[in-house]
């Protein structure tokens, strides 16, 4: 993929926002197990950093995918998981079947906002039984006049404490698993919606993560995305640009890991010479670039296809599932090479091992990225290719 000057630009804006408005603040945000999301989210809307790929109507800048994607990967530098993830959530989760599909109602209430920063927005997929096995959620939303009336709860639930509205994905009706669910949207002060207190997690501290509860809560069936029965199909679709940004922001980040670690072992003597003057070491991380390389590679690629049109659902599955197993990869070896250093909470190496282990577990697990891989090859007992 060749990038123009437009995307170089933007990169750079992206950087200087990392370097300036979100890095020097990390530290204490991961102490306060929350960032200041609004606030982030309202700079990056004035610099034009939420809504490139989205609507020029809505207030976006139009761009195509590639624009997007380029934003992501600086992203991944910021120096944590969670501040990343929940900007993804705005940008990539929650947003992108408003955009493709939303009413001119739904744009104007929701998307303008979101994309101008004003709104944070979640995305309400996951239960406690139901989390990459999507066709398992319990949440019912009833008609009732011109209302649906919802009830259940959602798990593991990103922005969930600081949103304005979720995109949610209920059973609207008993046509079977793949056909009876409904998107909608649900600002999040409606009555009947409760929070339980943050969720006490591994990595991505600073990201707030809740379980959410509905009860008899009242929206508009205006507020339903697409059309009733729709919502596994879109949501499916949604998924894709969630794995294409989980593999483009662990570039970043796996980059900047590497760039760490290079200075750290350079400065570091053993044996009356820097680390990195160990062949071992420095031939370790030459192949760790070299497949950060290769992933960025499949990535682009991915991009391009996505940028035409054309399904991704497996080279996009495959996308995320190398990023999150290189993470692992990556971030480990990395860690090795700091010693005790590497194993104090405060290293932002030992950040990046807790925070980048989620890539194989959130958006479908590693297993769920094999099995949809197996079933388009045509690998999977009974199944034929395609």
């Amino acid at each position: 993929m060749r990038f123009t000057e437009e995307h170089e630009a933007l990169r750079r804006t992206t950087r200087q926002f990392v370097e300036n408005d979100v890095n020097p603040f990390v530290d204490a945000w991961e102490e306060a197990g929350r960032f200041p999301a609004h606030q982030v989210f309202k700079r990056m809307g004035d610099l034009g950093l939420i809504g490139v790929h989205k609507p020029v109507e809505y207030g976006g800048s139009g761009l195509d995918y590639s624009y997007n994607m380029v934003v992501v990967e600086e992203l991944g530098r910021i120096a944590c998981g969670g501040i990343p993830m929940a900007i993804g959530v705005q940008t990539d989760m929650a947003t992108p079947a408003i955009a493709r599909f939303g009413s001119d109602e739904l744009k104007e209430k929701f998307l303008r906002p979101a994309i101008a920063g004003d709104m944070v927005a979640s995305i309400a997929v996951s239960e406690v039984h139901a989390g990459s096995d999507v066709a398992a959620i319990k949440t019912r939303a009833v008609k009732d006049g011109d209302d649906y009336v919802i009830n259940g709860s959602k798990m593991w639930i990103t922005n969930s404490l600081q949103a304005d509205f979720f995109c949610l994905l209920a059973n609207t009706g008993d046509e079977g698993p793949y056909n009876n669910k409904s998107l909608i949207v649900v600002p999040a002060k409606t009555p009947g919606i409760s929070f339980s207190k943050p969720i006490d997690k591994l990595g991505q501290r600073s990201s707030d993560t809740a379980q959410v509860f509905f009860d008899n809560v009242r929206v508009p069936q205006s507020h339903v995305i697409g059309g009733e029965g729709m919502g596994f199909m879109i949501q499916m679709m949604q998924f894709q640009e969630e794995r294409i940004f989980c593999a483009a922001s662990g570039l970043g980040g796996m980059t900047k890991c590497i760039e760490l670690t290079v200075d750290y072992a350079r400065s570091r003597m053993i044996y009356g010479k820097p680390l990195l003057d160990q062949q071992v070491v420095h031939y370790r991380l030459a192949e760790l670039m070299t497949e950060i390389e290769a992933l960025r590679g499949l990535v682009h690629s991915v991009c391009e296809q996505h940028i035409a049109g054309e399904n991704v659902t497996m080279t996009a599955s495959m996308a995320k599932l190398k990023a999150g197993r290189l993470m692992r990869e990556v971030t480990d070896s990395c860690l090795q090479y700091w010693g005790g250093q590497g194993f104090t909470w405060e290293n932002p190496i030992a950040r990046a091992y807790r925070d980048g282990r989620l890539a194989s577990i959130g958006g479908g697990a590693d297993e769920v990225m094999l099995g949809i891989i197996c079933k388009i090859m045509g690998t999977l007992p009974g199944k034929k290719r395609g």
